[in-house]
């Protein structure tokens, strides 16, 4: 493990490489305690490289055995090796440097570079792996073309696979064999994939618009074959979208997916050999729920569409990580918009955003979308990267048209394919294909924080004038206390009466396109001429930005663009803005001693769109999901009391469940499980509604009841995992509860992904309780410190989604999350990382729990030998 070094890359520093490794070979001799790697390395000295600068390669923790160059083994006076580097002090300007390195990869705990999972050799190189593998120029800009020799005992690994297409292959001595990979295509280390072992397949084909059948290969378990159907159509689908969409096609012979149970991430996208956490592999109606079907596809999806979007264009360096994130997140947002529906896919998108991002951009651990500076580069795969990364993507389509945008697309494959590119060669050929100066727009990716607008509007039917005065401002961030202003696309709509769009005669005080306000000055003053009576104002439509809104707006409007926006994004936006209003009004009257009530006007417009027919159901279970409690929490911004905001939010739901009794029982049985399961769309939306109607239900006298006959009569996970959570959040510790968690214990306890929901489950139940709980769990026989998903699925879920267990008043919470961090790091240094982020925002409690909450920080911070990845993130957050 990588101890704290210290170290600030900037992206300022940025430099070519001296040299270049045009062609790299690589030939494993698997073993579990000592594998032999023996790398062939052509390396040049680049043009304008001083003749007398040394080579120095990237390792971390490696065992030099051989070193050789043009075939002359090397005298220790001509290099220094350490395990985390390789000098060569005078090498010669064009050669061939051998290496023999030794590793063991059934003790790699860390799950980077060549590592075990479920006695399957496999490899995880990005960001910083492959200098766990070989010395190498472990960097994104050196791109190479690699054969690779695997050679393993046939019994222990019949399966061996690397990237590129399949060479040869046979037999060796004393029962081992062999294989050989070559991809054609240059690419970086990190890129680099090894997967050995006893494997599954299903297998099937496809034909590209050019005419080309490539090979598919999905590789699972023994056994589990049969899980991964959906996981093939999704692939096949998305090949096919990408052709139509950006006109993609893919490239190689083959294309491989390998599902293994210890990742670090969701999946990696290694060219023609992607590597998958089996979450977003595995399913089927009695493993999976609707939400884990649509994870696989839109994963599969994100990690096909990398094919060209991070490897056949590369990022320059970690900096421009978001030129394949952020970038790639776009496209397969877009995809699964085409696959579902477009208007529930964007608001369950903004959620996301909303409630990682935005906390993100207001606390210690704020960037930009292209950072300028990092420690530990493994910090920095997070929501600023990936989803606003997208957001930002997305609002250059909206500024050129969807029609520009594309033959942008198509500018920027034709012009920077096979090389590793940059942000500022993103922008230039939209600059290009378009006209436009996109110089204030770029500070999207050199700026954080999120951007606010303050609105208001007049009217006046004298002159038939309506007016918005619009102001924006950013907020600082930690090393940008000052700002610049931004250029931000605001869609917008004037709605009439009969909910009819206001049409107006002219407009003067800014530029508006199709729709669309450009914001560029500090502050706006826009007139529309020729509008007779007083519309609503529809604002950020399609949340055409990322940004916040304070908008002076009367509760009549808000209350009419719930019922009649044409925008279905912005009709559920003006929903959610009087839950949310109304939620931390309650939250202030129970700190002030005080019973809170809501309207009837309120509660009665729930139960008109739970009914409304028009809306699709899964738009009326988003509507009917009131605001989460960190998004209140996020919304007041300090002095958070997470037990206050925990009761407004209960006593929201029980008031909309009593005004709607009868409607809602009504709806719940119309949509009862007539026993076919499809996890497309519509069905799923139908579930999603129906279970959101349970939870509002079980509130009621009976709840309980009514919950365990949802969990015996569920014929899909969905179902079943639905009313487990509603018996355990909403009747925690009833008969009904204990016997439904024992029951699903019982039926699932030998499916690690199944318990992972069962561990979910309890974690984030409501209360102080729950803390104990957790610990409790971790001693469980399906547990595993060791493992990434019952990680995430335990502590990551108390952490990050149990605001009144993880933030206990005593501190308890903390403290356990302190010592449980700690234990992690000594495995997996990047998920105990990952784990610390869920107090970044302690600076926003209330006093009592914001000093725990510090106490919990300073006593990681104070632990020996931490590792640079959790420094890094913990520091950051005391900062």
């Amino acid at each position: 493990m990588r101890t704290d070094t210290g170290q600030v890359f900037k992206l300022e520093d940025y430099r070519p490489s001296d040299f270049s490794i045009p062609q790299t070979g690589l030939t494993f001799r698997l073993s579990p305690d000592a594998t032999r790697v023996t790398a062939v390395l052509t390396i040049e000295r680049r043009d304008g490289a001083a003749a007398s600068a040394p080579l120095v390669l990237d390792g971390d923790g490696l065992l030099l055995k051989r070193i050789a160059i043009d075939g002359r083994e090397l005298a220790p006076a001509d290099y220094l090796a350490t395990p985390d580097q390789l000098t060569i002090l005078k090498p010669p300007a064009r050669f061939e440097l051998l290496l023999e390195t030794e590793i063991a990869p059934a003790s790699n705990e860390a799950l980077m570079g060549l590592y075990r999972s479920s006695n399957v050799y496999c490899t995880q190189c990005e960001a910083e792996g492959f200098r766990r593998i070989t010395y190498f120029l472990d960097r994104p800009d050196i791109l190479s073309v690699y054969t690779v020799r695997i050679e393993a005992r046939l019994d222990e690994a019949p399966l061996l696979l690397s990237n590129g297409n399949p060479v040869e292959s046979g037999a060796l001595a004393d029962g081992w064999h062999y294989a050989r990979w070559h991809d054609p295509f240059p690419k970086p280390s990190y890129l680099f994939a090894l997967v050995a072992g006893n494997l599954g397949q299903v297998a099937d084909s496809f034909v590209t618009m050019s005419g080309r059948k490539v090979e598919l290969g999905i590789y699972v378990e023994p056994g589990k074959e049969g899980l991964a159907g959906y996981a093939m159509d999704a692939l096949k689908r998305s090949m096919q979208w990408d052709e139509q969409a950006f006109g993609r096609e893919y490239d190689l012979d083959v294309f491989n997916i390998v599902a293994v149970s210890d990742f670090n991430m969701g999946a990696m996208e290694n060219k023609g050999l992607n590597i998958f956490n089996d979450k977003y592999v595995l399913a089927d109606r009695e493993t999976a729920t609707d939400a884990d079907f649509a994870n696989i596809e839109a994963i599969i999806a994100h990690e096909y569409f990398h094919n060209w979007t991070g490897n056949r264009i590369t990022c320059r360096d970690w900096f421009q990580l978001c030129l394949k994130e952020g970038l790639t997140v776009f496209r397969d947002h877009e995809f699964s918009a085409d696959q579902r529906s477009r208007a529930v896919k964007r608001i369950a998108e903004v959620r996301t955003l909303r409630a990682h991002q935005f906390p993100e951009d207001q606390g210690p651990l704020a960037h930009p979308v292209r950072p300028r500076r990092y420690r530990e580069i493994n910090n920095f795969y997070t929501a600023t990267v990936y989803e606003k990364g997208s957001e930002v993507v997305r609002m250059i389509r909206t500024i050129l048209g969807a029609e520009t945008f594309r033959a942008g697309m198509d500018l920027y494959f034709e012009r920077h394919d096979g090389e590793a590119a940059t942000i500022e060669d993103f922008l230039k050929v939209f600059e290009d294909v378009s006209g436009r100066d996109l110089s204030q727009f770029a500070l999207w990716y050199h700026q954080a924080g999120t951007p606010n607008l303050t609105v208001s509007s007049t009217h006046n039917p004298a002159t038939r004038e309506f007016t918005l005065e619009i102001e924006q401002s950013v907020p600082p961030t930690p090393s940008e206390s000052r700002k610049r202003l931004m250029h931000i696309p605001l869609a917008f709509g004037l709605v009439g009466a009969g909910g009819e769009p206001v049409a107006y005669g002219g407009v003067e005080g800014a530029a508006v396109e199709d729709g669309v306000i450009h914001i560029r000055k500090r502050r706006h003053m826009v007139r529309f001429s020729g509008v007779d009576e007083r519309p609503a104002v529809s604002l950020n439509r399609g949340f055409s930005a990322p940004i916040t809104l304070s908008v002076e707006q009367k509760a009549d409007d808000q209350f009419f663009l719930a019922g009649h926006d044409s925008d279905a994004f912005a009709r559920w936006q003006a929903f959610n803005t009087l839950l949310t209003d109304a939620l931390i009004a309650a939250f202030r009257q129970i700190l002030g001693g005080a019973k809170p009530a809501f309207s009837a006007r309120l509660t009665g417009l729930a139960g008109k769109i739970a009914g409304d027919e028009t809306l699709e159901p899964a738009y009326r279970a988003l509507a009917l999901s009131l605001p989460g409690e960190a998004d209140i929490a996020r919304d007041i911004g300090r002095t958070i009391d997470p037990d206050a905001i925990f009761a407004a939010r209960e006593t929201l739901a029980l008031a909309i469940a009593r005004a709607n009794q009868d409607a809602f029982a009504n709806l719940y049985g119309r949509l009862a499980d007539d026993g076919r399961f499809s996890p497309d769309a519509a069905n799923a939306g139908r579930r999603a509604l129906r279970n959101i109607l349970l939870d509002y239900l079980s509130l009621l006298p009976g709840g309980a009841s009514l919950a365990a006959r949802h969990f015996e009569a569920a014929t899909n996970m969905t179902d079943r995992a639905a009313a487990l959570t509603v018996l355990a959040h909403r009747h925690d510790g009833s008969p009904e509860a204990v016997k439904a968690l024992a029951g699903f214990e019982a039926r699932y306890g030998a499916d690690p992904l199944v318990m992972d929901k069962w561990f979910q489950i309890q974690a984030s139940v409501p209360g102080p309780r729950t803390v104990d709980t957790v610990r409790e769990l971790i001693g469980h026989a399906s547990f595993s410190m060791a493992n990434p998903n019952r990680v995430r699925s335990l502590v990551g879920t108390f952490s990050s989604a149990n605001q009144t267990g993880f933030h206990r008043a005593d501190g308890e919470g903390y403290r356990f999350f302190a010592q449980t961090v700690l234990e992690v790091e000594k495995r997996n240094p990047q998920v105990a990382a990952r784990l610390a982020t869920a107090l970044r925002s302690w600076r926003s409690l209330e006093p009592g729990r914001q000093a725990k909450a510090r106490e919990a920080l300073l006593a990681i911070a104070g632990a020996e030998n931490l590792s640079a990845d959790l420094r890094d993130i913990v520091e950051r957050t005391l900062a």
